[in-house]
């Protein structure tokens, strides 16, 4: 396994006063400790988790603020950015950390399938509604959680790794979990690659953390199994903890603009198939063709679209339609 690469630690000591950050997906993982290091350096952390309880407990347990967010409903994402656009007059970083990893077939609120749609639309409408905030707030950033398989990866994540725009949600074709959570992925870096072009002020990042030791791979291989199988991966030295996964994050987050690619991907070292990307690297060339800029737009103005967002204007946001009125699914 590749040297794990580190942030440098003199950005733990920068001072975060006055800065408001959300993290999405608190409760466990690397977006609890990314939030943790986060409020540690003294900024307002609002940490956004479907699950009440847990996400109370969570925010308790390191000092952030607790906010309910399903991603998997579009309208549980308006009533977030509403909540607190009311609540808060800035937004320095807004950290899409939150995904799920090849689940069974499932649909959302809006019958998008579950990982394009937790993953990728519903991280898509909330930044967008934050947009005016991010911008007001410039120079301020987004900083979206992909995967190593948002590429070719050495092992059986799925044959293909692309955006098909044909069928987005699986609606005619077999569904592959692996190749299901690909796509949702490689959203997640169209969608960094594109916001600085749209957006004024507002720079964005895409990482892939490493194979971290946490909950996200549950559905992989669940149940007993799936445990003794991370256990031997861990003393394997094959994954990483938390902390080393969240070295990504803070990377993206802490450094200085002018040290980071806007727009750029960053990556622990990786599964990837291609040997050369292994070791990762801050910033690195997603090896996959299909991380380019004609695709990025292409999924834009999909996915405007498909979160029932109006535009008179390409990557100019107009007025909501009505909530539940999202644009039918192809």
């Amino acid at each position: 396994m590749p040297t794990t690469l580190r942030c440098d630690p003199a950005l733990f000591d920068k001072d975060l006063s006055g800065k408001v950050i959300i993290v999405t997906g608190c409760t466990s993982g690397t977006g609890l400790c990314t939030a943790e290091q986060l409020i540690k350096q003294k900024a307002t952390v609002i940490m956004a988790s479907r699950n009440e309880e847990r996400g109370q407990k969570s925010a308790n347990q390191v000092g952030g603020v607790f906010m309910k967010l399903d991603l998997a409903s579009l309208q549980s994402v308006r009533n977030f950015a509403q909540q607190f656009q009311a609540k808060y007059q800035r937004l320095h970083v807004l950290v899409n950390n939150a995904g799920v990893m090849m689940p069974p077939l499932g649909r959302t609120e809006e019958g998008f399938e579950t990982q394009m749609g937790t993953n990728h639309f519903g991280h898509f409408l909330l930044t967008e509604l934050l947009r005016p905030l991010l911008e007001s707030s410039a120079p301020s950033r987004v900083v979206n959680l992909s995967s190593c398989a948002a590429a070719p990866c050495s092992i059986a994540v799925g044959t293909n790794c692309e955006i098909d725009f044909t069928d987005l949600h699986w609606k005619s074709r077999k569904y592959d979990k692996g190749e299901a959570y690909a796509q949702s992925k490689l959203s997640n870096v169209l969608h960094a690659m594109e916001i600085p072009k749209r957006y004024k002020g507002v720079t964005a990042y895409s990482l892939h953390p490493g194979w971290v030791q946490s909950e996200l791979a549950r559905h992989v291989v669940p149940g007993c199994v799936g445990r003794c199988l991370q256990c031997c991966c861990i003393k394997a030295g094959n994954m990483i903890n938390v902390w080393d996964g969240s070295q990504t994050s803070l990377h993206c987050i802490l450094s200085e603009e002018s040290q980071l690619q806007n727009g750029g991907f960053y990556s622990q070292c990786g599964l990837f198939k291609d040997p050369d990307s292994q070791k990762g690297g801050w910033p690195m060339k997603l090896p996959n063709p299909q991380a380019n800029p004609d695709i990025a737009a292409q999924l834009w103005d999909e996915s405007v679209k498909l979160v029932g967002l109006g535009a008179d204007k390409a990557g100019a946001p107009g007025m909501a339609i009505a909530p539940n009125q999202v644009a039918p699914l192809g």
